[in-house]
């Protein structure tokens, strides 16, 4: 059973479309001990929520895990990782943070708990949900 995930992101810096815009991409630059644990609990065939970060502060995506994790090949520090992810479509309706907090369903949420995490496990019932809130099946 394929696990759920929220990845965040700076759209500035790297947005959905630019995702989207390579197909796959190496997800790189988490460095938080947490985000970097759950990075590596990623494996091919999970679904991830791309959210933006910034002044949007909105669900925006649907990506998909299509590589286990690796060592960056960026950095020498063997603590971090990235994995390769692959635009799968962009959400018909963004899904704002202010409308996530406002659903009881979303209470123990990471994205609600802990702001500032980049990588955080979503269960399947989270992540359905936002589909629906953002126009997706």
């Amino acid at each position: 059973m394929p696990s759920n995930w929220i990845v965040k992101t700076e759209p500035s810096t790297y947005s959905y479309d630019d995702l989207a815009g390579q197909k796959t991409a190496v997800w790189d630059g988490v460095k938080n001990n947490l985000a970097l644990k759950y990075l590596r609990q990623m494996q091919p065939g999970d679904r991830v929520l791309v959210y933006h970060t910034g002044d949007e502060k909105a669900v925006v995506g649907v990506a998909e895990v299509v590589s286990e994790a690796y060592a960056d090949p960026k950095h020498k520090d063997p603590k971090l990782a990235v994995v390769d992810l692959r635009a799968v479509g962009r959400l018909p309706r963004p899904v704002p943070l202010a409308e996530i907090k406002q659903g009881r369903a979303f209470a123990d949420l990471g994205l609600v708990r802990m702001g500032r995490l980049s990588v955080m496990p979503a269960s399947a019932d989270q992540f359905k949900h936002i589909l629906k809130l953002g126009g997706s099946k």
